[in-house]
């Protein structure tokens, strides 16, 4: 059998690869990496390589002045921005924001890790297990002098198993197979926050770099961040494995699992976590009048009833979905999920602050118009 996931809004599963601003260079509404090795070569023969070595060594971007003609004869690929309007924001960006984390690539080209579609498979598995007495068992075994990496490993043991006892064993994603280049484009993205106004009352705002943020009818003075996702539509393909003998009743037995696991099962609590992913990400574009993006929320949840209807499944994958995109509990404001918050430091500052939890997320623009979510896609199974 064969898998095949269909991107439903800009996607970004990455190996951890970045572009720094020296790795490429912007030139016609573009990123257009540099064959490094070329470069070398060529400057090595004359007196320009010490140059240009030293600009490497200290500048945050290459001068286009000096070195534009890089651009435009040796360039390794070339990533067209998603709207023209963005060469005038890189070209005002700095620091972090030149960084351009990239797609998952081999040596033959871009692809889909399968690791990442089991480990959302996973999530919306413990998600559809977990409850209320759950997360208070777990807030019992917190010890504040000697706090946990992972306080909730031992629910999810016995919810869905870890290693050789876990249920997703069952079913097998490989990697999909390499894909072409020009379904990649580069989108800017931003990161919307809430403003307080008063008591429950609160704005719409753009993180800028550092502390603070801008308006939320000014997000042009906001810190972008720019990423290389595959745009909707494209498709990726790979190989999809069941197997049945863990659904035999001794295997079962020797595992611990004490009901069969089946496809439909896990794709029906896929579902049912994207479903409630939704509700989550609606009330906050209501709350913060991003009307695009509540658009595309609708879009998404009719795409999720015609894949339940279908026996297929969405989910949100990669990179950008923030803490609320990766966590089987969406409840936040549950006593016993800040408890648990509490317990581990970098989320103590922003229970502390009052405000909904949490109060930013990562927006992608369309056109220049913050519209989507990032990483969204729909998974079916091909026979």
């Amino acid at each position: 059998m064969r898998y095949r996931l269909t991107c439903l809004t800009p996607v970004l599963v990455g190996d951890g690869g970045r572009l720094s601003a020296i790795d490429y260079m912007v030139w016609k509404d573009q990123v257009n990496v540099l064959d490094q090795n070329r470069i070398f070569k060529l400057l090595s023969k004359g007196p320009r390589l010490d140059g240009y070595l030293a600009q490497l060594k200290k500048a945050t971007k290459l001068d286009f002045a000096s070195w534009g003609g890089f651009a435009q004869n040796f360039a390794e690929r070339r990533i067209p921005f998603e709207h023209a309007a963005y060469s005038n924001y890189w070209n005002r960006a700095m620091g972090e924001s030149l960084n351009i984390p990239t797609f998952a690539s081999g040596a033959s080209g871009p692809y889909l890790p399968g690791s990442a579609i089991k480990g959302v498979l996973r999530t919306g598995m413990l998600f559809s297990r977990l409850k209320d007495g759950t997360l208070h068992d777990i807030t019992t075994r917190i010890h504040p002098e000697r706090p946990s990496r992972r306080p909730a490993e031992f629910a999810e043991d016995q919810l869905i198993g870890i290693g050789g006892n876990s249920r997703t064993r069952l079913f097998g994603a490989a990697d999909s197979a390499p894909v072409d280049r020009s379904r990649f484009k580069i989108y800017l993205l931003r990161v919307a926050t809430l403003v307080s106004r008063g008591r429950d009352e609160y704005a719409l705002g753009w993180k800028q770099t550092g502390r603070g943020a801008t308006d939320g009818r000014r997000p042009e003075d906001s810190a972008p961040a720019f990423a290389e996702m595959s745009a909707p539509g494209s498709t990726f393909e790979g190989a999809w494995d069941e197997r049945m003998f863990f659904d035999e009743p001794e295997t079962r037995r020797l595992l611990g699992w004490r009901d069969p696991v089946e496809r439909t099962e896990v794709f029906a609590a896929a579902n049912q976590y994207a479903a409630a992913l939704l509700a989550t990400h609606r009330h906050y574009a209501t709350r913060t009048g991003l009307h695009l993006l509540s658009k595309t929320i609708d879009d998404l949840e009719a795409r999720l009833a015609e894949a339940q209807t279908a026996g297929a499944c969405l989910f949100s994958i990669g990179w950008g979905a923030g803490l609320i995109g990766k966590s089987a509990w969406l409840d936040t404001a549950n006593a016993d999920y800040r408890q648990i918050l509490k317990s581990i430091s970098v989320y103590n500052s922003a229970l502390a602050s009052g405000l909904p939890f949490p109060k930013t997320r990562r927006i992608v623009f369309l056109n220049d118009q913050p519209a989507s979510l990032p990483g969204w896609a729909k998974l079916e199974i091909l026979s």
